[in-house]
């Protein structure tokens, strides 16, 4: 900017009025040149903004005040004023976005520490998150159904992703459905009895399933007392694992890793390692067929004796068992909670809570899904599935009354309360819960998973089905796998199981026995 602009604001009055009034005299001696001058002084007037240079000293006086008090304004600012101008700016730029960040930072903080608290409650065992009281019962007009299996369904699991679910039958086959869609992705059909030399797949009932954690296998058990390993994205037959002397009645894999542990109705529980295709251990203990089996993220499994009546919880590296009694009749289902409460259910219609800490059942309840019989001669409904959403107070129990009930566990899981039942057709010998606790997945049929078809496949009705289940208050909801909702309806092809799905999000018609 140049100096001479401000010397000349400076300038003394008088001195200016002096030259002006010495310009107008040498106008009046020159015409000519005196109307140039003339037009020349006006052009200023006309228009402020143009340029200020050295050759107007005199038009520089005739600048109203305003504007004059307006330019001083503008040309204030020194280069370096605008300089510490733009670096304060920059400055609160910077503060404000690391108060920002910090604010961020400390949410991230508090997200990773409830985290990491969840962690350690669940590996304690002590983690029981609130959400029973959400739940609202499903809606009979969501339930959808699919069909395949032609034989009652005995087993299924959800993939981690809660994706897809495999299902197992009588019928000796498995099918992989997709959740949202519907579809059977892959369908691995079963194989006549005494085929299983040249037949890649089972060739008797399917009795249980396993999925790893990380939806890399999938385990199968069987009547013939073989375990099948295949890799579960694509139905590809792996291993084939012998050595019980009886069909195999559990399988559960060690979360985190692919040790399978197996159970078997000749009472013994084994360890394998999928990932060497090896067999690792046997342990003995029960003093009757083993009737289900289970395990999460540590170094053992907890198992149901069937009639001789204890649940089993086995220390795999130690090679300990810890003995508990408690039901009056025969335990049939197991499931854990948590790493320290189980689930258990019976022939005596009783439903019980345990801790690993405890020899006795923390909660009981006795004819969970009521009683039948005449008057005087009155029987408990048989409790052949159980189902829990692991570390939450949530549970599900499934009976011979074609009736699946949904339960709150109390503080520390010392009591049950019944919270609805979900009406089905048949016997529902499978609860799942999926991993993310959005849905639940049952299978039903007309007689109990281990029991022997008795009657010609024309005049046996079977189905498997799946509700939708609301919550009220928060950003989930629950869906049920249970049997058909209304009459039966037989066909003169063949009578085939059916699973049904439904969400909030989208619906599914019915698929018959064409598909």
């Amino acid at each position: 900017m140049s100096s001479s602009f401000f010397i000349k604001k400076k300038e003394n009055p008088k001195f200016a009025k002096k030259e002006k009034n010495t310009a107008l005299l040498k106008r009046k001696g020159d015409g000519d040149s005196a109307g140039k001058s003339k037009v020349r002084a006006k052009k200023p007037n006309s228009k402020y903004n143009e340029e200020i240079s050295s050759d107007s000293e005199t038009e520089s006086s005739t600048v109203p005040k305003k504007r004059q008090s307006k330019d001083d304004y503008e040309y204030e600012e020194t280069p370096q004023e605008k300089k510490l101008r733009l670096a304060k700016l920059y400055l609160e730029q910077l503060k404000e976005e690391e108060e920002n960040k910090a604010e961020e930072d400390c949410f991230e903080t508090d997200l990773i520490a409830g985290r990491l608290q969840e962690e350690v409650l669940e590996q304690k065992g002590k983690l029981q998150r609130l959400i029973a009281k959400d739940l609202i019962p499903p809606d009979p007009s969501e339930i959808r159904v699919f069909r395949g299996h032609k034989l009652p369904i005995t087993c299924l699991v959800i993939t981690p992703d809660d994706k897809c679910i495999f299902s197992a039958a009588k019928d000796c086959s498995i099918i992989k459905w997709h959740v949202e869609s519907g579809k059977k992705l892959h369908t691995i059909p079963g194989g006549r009895k005494g085929t299983g030399d040249r037949h890649v797949g089972h060739t008797a009932h399917i009795l249980c399933m396993a999925i790893s954690s990380d939806g890399k296998y999938l385990a199968t058990g069987d009547m013939n007392k073989l375990i099948m390993i295949w890799e579960a994205e694509t139905c590809k037959h792996l291993y084939r694992f012998t050595g019980h002397k009886g069909p195999v009645s559990g399988l559960s894999f060690r979360k985190g890793t692919h040790d399978l542990y197996s159970a078997s109705h000749d009472r013994s529980v084994k360890v394998w390692n999928v990932d060497e295709n090896a067999y690792v251990e046997t342990l003995f203990g029960h003093q009757d067929a083993i009737t289900g089996l289970d395990s999460l993220s540590r170094e053992c499994c907890v198992t149901a004796g069937g009639r001789d009546r204890t649940v089993r919880v086995w220390k795999i590296a130690e090679e300990s068992q810890l003995v508990f009694h408690g039901h009056e009749g025969s335990i049939d289902c197991i499931q854990l909670i948590n790493e320290e409460h189980i689930i258990t259910g019976a022939d005596d219609g009783s439903v019980s809570l345990w801790s690993v800490n405890k020899k006795k059942p923390l909660s009981t309840v006795k004819q969970a899904h009521g009683f039948h019989g005449d008057t005087g001669l009155e029987q408990p409904h048989w409790v052949s599935s159980v189902a829990a959403l692991q570390n939450s107070d949530t549970v599900a129990s499934g009976s011979q009354n074609s009736l699946v009930n949904v339960w709150k566990c109390g503080q520390n899981y010392r009591g049950m309360e019944p919270l609805f039942s979900v009406p089905v057709s048949g016997f529902v010998n499978s609860l799942k819960f999926s991993s993310s606790g959005q849905f639940l997945v049952a299978g039903v049929g007309q007689e109990h998973s281990t029991e022997t078809v008795n009657c010609r496949l024309e005049e046996t009705r079977y189905s498997l089905a799946l509700c939708a289940v609301a919550v009220s208050s928060c950003n989930a909801e629950l869906v049920c796998l249970n049997g058909q909702v209304g009459p039966m309806v037989e066909t003169k092809r063949s009578q085939e199981w059916d699973l049904c799905y439904s969400s909030e999000k989208e619906t599914f018609k019915s698929r018959g026995s064409q598909d």
